[in-house]
């Protein structure tokens, strides 16, 4: 086994840490609070982040998604997706359907689901709206470029570690 890599010695409270870190701990925060901050809107109409996300992936994929690929895409394991389109079928989002490989269920909405969709669009959009509006278009486009370069260089070491 590989030893793992260690971090310079440094103090339990840095009081300037490197702008790397500081960038790093911003985006993982960023992505956490925004989630909450739809999630908590959702709850009133019944919705948690473990329905609603997969809703979105599933309404914004080009076909019926498979089980597997849906796992993959909201980075769960097999029994957990079994459990979670369950739950999603038995409130009347999904139904899953035998496709063109008999060994695989495609993953399709409902009209309920679609509906349910197009309301957790529009709490986004209106939360996104909110939160970005003090934003220029400028700083956003900037932004998007530097966060697909990070996604780049991450899936760059995700496959390295494969």
């Amino acid at each position: 086994m590989p030893s793992l890599p260690t971090a310079p010695s440094t103090t339990a409270s840095l009081p300037n840490p490197s702008p790397h870190r500081k960038f790093a701990n911003l985006i993982a925060h960023t992505a956490r609070q925004w989630r909450r901050v739809i999630d908590r809107k959702l709850q009133p109409y019944g919705l948690t982040e473990a329905t609603w996300v997969p809703l979105l992936h599933l309404a914004r994929a080009e076909k019926p998604m498979l089980q597997k690929d849906l796992a993959e895409a909201i980075t769960l394991d097999a029994s957990s997706v079994v459990r979670l389109l369950d739950n999603l079928q038995a409130q009347g989002f999904i139904v899953r359907r035998e496709g063109s490989d008999r060994r695989a269920k495609e993953i399709h909405l409902t009209e309920h689901g679609l509906q349910r969709v197009q309301q957790v669009e529009g709490m986004a959009l209106a939360v996104r709206n909110q939160v970005l509006s003090g934003v220029d278009d400028r700083e956003i486009e900037q932004m998007n470029r530097l966060l697909e370069q990070v996604l780049t260089s991450l899936a760059a070491v995700d496959k390295e570690s494969l």
